[in-house]
């Protein structure tokens, strides 16, 4: 049974492409996390693909899949945003953006065209990207005394949770990321050695 908390993104860019009567379909993928990723994407390959007709794009985020959007840039309504996003819930990724370069070749290609040529392109990048699995986490500082330290790194020993930051005097604090499907127990567990505070 797949946990909750798991869910597949994309490890790195990655580029397809697919041309129909001299128009050219540049597809990028690229793992993002924020909307604020997005943007600076989307706003960066505006620059470097300047001369590029449109720049339409579709995006899913978060191990709930529940954040999303698709752009047609000005292509038809429904032709390309659609399309795109389609492609990465046909394989049922999330955190991933998909910005689609298209060059005018001169030929109209229809609504059919457009959306055939959106989702080919789509296709050919998401199929040449490497697909990782991602676990959905929070983060929290742990604040505790030196006296309780043993029984704090027993919790994150026995639930084998990575810490970061770590300072250790009178008072102590670390940074640990702890899966959502955990969570809880994390927290009863910790209950009284430990302040929990999320970062």
């Amino acid at each position: 049974m797949e946990a909750f908390d798991a869910y597949k993104s994309i490890e790195g860019p990655s580029e397809g492409l697919f041309k129909d009567n001299g128009s050219r379909f540049i597809a990028l993928a690229y793992p993002v996390e924020t909307e604020a990723q997005v943007r600076e994407i989307v706003s960066g390959l505006r620059k470097e693909y300047h001369d590029a007709r449109h720049h339409c794009y579709a995006y899913r985020l978060g191990y709930k899949r529940d954040v999303f959007r698709a752009s047609d840039d000005g292509e038809p309504s429904g032709s390309a945003g659609r399309p795109i996003l389609g492609q990465i819930d046909a394989l049922g990724l999330s955190d991933v953006l998909v910005v689609v370069v298209r060059y005018f070749g001169g030929i109209k290609l229809g609504i059919p065209g457009l959306i055939r040529a959106y989702k080919s392109s789509t296709t050919d990048a998401l199929s040449r990207a490497r697909v990782v699995e991602k676990i959905a986490a929070r983060r929290y500082r742990l604040q505790f005394d030196y006296l309780s330290m043993n029984a704090v790194m027993k919790v994150l020993k026995d639930m084998d949770l990575p810490q970061s930051g770590q300072q250790f005097g009178e008072n102590c604090s670390l940074e640990v990321r702890v899966r959502l499907s955990v969570v809880e127990d994390f927290a009863k567990r910790m209950g009284e050695c430990a302040k929990l505070e999320e970062i």
